[in-house]
């Protein structure tokens, strides 16, 4: 084997797709970001579960005693209409009170420290 007759693995790299280059080219106009807002405007970043600038999502301590079982994890909070379905990160606040031991085994569910001090005095624990 000799270094200039190495290549990547067939398949392995796919050729760059020019945008906005004309309607005919397939991605003229808009180039594939849609219409208006943020992410079609040029450096239109934003953080993983950014809301455009709303409160970030949150559920209290007494939002959890909806949630089914003792296990909490994102897709009992999506189950039990806690959250909308495409919640990527969710933050549990100190407000209300928690009746009965949860595990919360999710790494996506985090919680502040009063919440969680609130948790593991009622039994609870956070596995993630």
């Amino acid at each position: 084997m000799r270094l200039n007759t190495i290549k990547p693995a067939a398949g392995s790299k796919r050729k760059h797709l020019r945008v906005g280059r004309g309607a005919s080219a397939g991605q003229g106009k808009t180039c594939g970001r849609g219409v208006k807002g943020q992410r079609a405007r040029k450096g239109g970043y934003h953080k993983v579960g950014f809301e455009g600038g709303q409160m970030p999502l949150q559920l209290t301590l007494g939002d959890l005693m909806r949630v089914k079982g003792g296990e909490v994890t994102l897709a009992g909070l999506i189950e039990a209409n806690l959250v909308p379905e495409n919640t990527k990160l969710v933050k549990i606040i100190l407000s209300g009170s928690v009746g009965k031991p949860f595990v919360i085994k999710d790494k996506s569910i985090t919680a502040t420290k009063g919440a969680k001090g609130a948790v593991e005095s009622a039994g609870g624990r956070f596995e993630a």
